[in-house]
């Protein structure tokens, strides 16, 4: 009766591509992170978006509608109790919290009007329906409405459980760190 040599041969061969395959996947893990940090690259972990890699682009323009954008939302009391109740993460912008990826649906000038949904300028917005509590049983304020001011954008994203300006109004186009570009991103 032969001994099978072949077997350690293939354990052997398994376990150096096992350790390969773990080391591409940490190298891949560890590039996407440091990516994140450096040259304008973000990691989403939100659902208001797909989630993964994400680049900001610079705006050159005006915010217009439809732009999809990073912005981080000004130190207000509105935005720290949303921080104190876990609706923002934290990141880099001031006050320690991570920008935010929102879609800009009205701009300067537009009247926004805040019902079971909301309407800019009459014409409803879909998916806008509002949450009247939030994840842990908390009542959502929402914004009153009005006419978005000058040099502000007012943003959604179609994600039901968003956290955007249906609940803090219009945000300020000096925030605005660019256009927001998926890299690598998984919707669910």
């Amino acid at each position: 009766m032969k001994t099978p040599v072949f077997a350690f041969g293939t354990l052997h061969a398994q376990r150096a591509h096992a350790v390969v395959l773990f080391a591409l996947a940490a190298s891949i893990v560890a590039g996407s992170v440091a990516a994140a940090m450096v040259g304008g690259f973000r990691i989403n972990m939100t659902p208001s978006e797909p989630l993964g890699l994400w680049r900001i682009v610079e705006l050159n323009r005006p915010a217009s509608l439809g732009d999809l954008v990073f912005i981080c939302p000004p130190q207000t009391t509105v935005m720290q109790e949303a921080t104190e109740r876990g609706y923002l993460r934290s990141g880099t912008c001031t006050g320690g919290v991570a920008p935010l990826i929102k879609t800009v649906i009205a701009i300067a000038g537009q009247h926004v009007e805040i019902g079971a949904g909301v309407t800019i300028d009459g014409r409803p917005v879909p998916f806008s329906d509002l949450a009247e509590r939030d994840g842990n049983g908390r009542p959502m304020k929402r914004f009153p409405g009005g006419v978005v001011p000058n040099e502000s954008v007012f943003l959604h994203s179609p994600f039901r459980s968003s956290y955007d300006s249906r609940y803090f109004g219009p945000l300020p186009t000096s925030g605005i760190l660019g256009l927001a570009q998926p890299v690598l991103t998984y919707a669910p």
